[in-house]
């Protein structure tokens, strides 16, 4: 099945994909019980952060599910949790087809697909649904603003997704890093998210983070920090896609878009490095993880949490066992008992 979703266009294979396993998600003891032989259920890798518990420190990352259609797929194919999203307040189309691009020569994505969603209102009965049925799997709801809104006015479109999606979600992320809505990267710079966070902050008690661009210098990711700090956010997300093109070999590199996946890799593992000289904020790194090594990596480099997108779309539904069976192996092999031993 996997196989054959590469014959397809993209994105048809990747909505065709959702809604299999949609349908899985809905399923009860048809869903339950293949779970819990997929899930690598093991008390080592548990891991306490953002005053919550997850039972393993692999999540799925946003875009792969904006709208919470699959949850139950997600906890039944062995993630740690799942950030749904990016959701907007109101529903929105995003940017024209074609929007995916596979690079298969590079192990990578373009994408621009500009917060195609169906609404934060929409979403939000969904996880409710999911929340009545118990499974024990976090859900962290990545937020965003309308494309037509301007920038002067994108704090009321995060508060009002917010305002919809609060009771729902375990964890929330601003999304001010895409690089397919035109501006938003503008909310990084200094005024414009002192003034977000100063609304937002104190718009709900439950864990707040904020995702920042891998293309942003030094200097910028440090104030990015400071402000994390200075309005009592409790982590950052590292990190979104990149534009840069740096070394593909792909002919689809000309596409524009964000870039994700292997090309990813070396610049997430050095900010999320730098990051981890700060602190005071958990930090959940994405960009470029393929392996057991590559997670490995990322937890003792100082990420609480771990997502992949891209290396799940080439790895396939087995990606998440496969990465917690070599993690296990490798914490066995450097003698590290319990995950929780790298934080302390």
């Amino acid at each position: 099945m996997h196989r054959l979703l590469f014959a397809l266009d993209p994105e048809a294979a990747h909505e065709l994909a959702l809604k299999a396993l949609a349908l899985w998600s809905g399923r009860g003891p048809l869903l339950e019980v293949p779970g819990r032989l997929l899930r690598v259920e093991d008390p080592r890798l548990r891991v306490e952060a953002l005053g919550l518990t997850f039972p393993n420190p692999l999540g799925l990352a946003a875009g792969m599910d904006k709208d919470a259609r699959a949850l139950g797929a997600w906890w039944a194919l062995g993630f740690g949790f799942a950030e749904v999203g990016t959701l907007t307040p109101r529903p929105q189309e995003g940017n024209p087809r074609p929007r995916l691009f596979r690079l298969p020569e590079d192990g990578a994505l373009i994408n621009r697909m500009g917060f195609n969603n169906r609404g934060a209102l929409e979403a939000a009965q969904r996880l409710a649904a999911f929340r009545a049925r118990g499974l024990p799997l976090p859900v962290g709801v990545n937020l965003g603003k309308n494309r037509e809104t301007p920038l002067e006015k994108a704090a009321e479109d995060y508060l009002e997704a917010l305002r919809l999606l609060e009771p729902h979600g375990d964890y929330f992320v601003l999304n001010v890093s895409s690089p397919n809505t035109p501006g938003l990267r503008t909310l990084q710079e200094g005024p414009f998210l002192d003034e977000l966070l100063f609304r937002l902050r104190p718009a709900t008690g439950k864990p707040l983070l904020l995702k920042v661009a891998p293309d942003l210098p030094w200097e910028a990711l440090d104030q990015v920090a400071a402000l994390a700090l200075k309005h009592r956010l409790e982590g950052l997300v590292a990190v979104n896609t990149t534009l840069s093109r740096e070394g593909l070999k792909s002919p689809l590199a000309r596409e524009a878009g964000g870039l994700s996946g292997r090309p990813l890799k070396r610049r997430a593992l050095e900010v999320l490095r730098h990051l981890a000289q700060v602190p005071g904020l958990t930090l959940v790194s994405v960009g470029g993880v393929e392996t057991p090594e590559d997670l490995w990596e990322r937890l003792k480099a100082g990420a609480s949490l771990v997502q992949v997108y891209t290396g799940f779309v080439y790895g396939g539904p087995l990606f998440p066992r496969r990465l917690l069976k070599g993690l296990l192996a490798l914490m066995a092999a450097e003698g590290v008992a319990l995950l929780r031993d790298l934080r302390r």
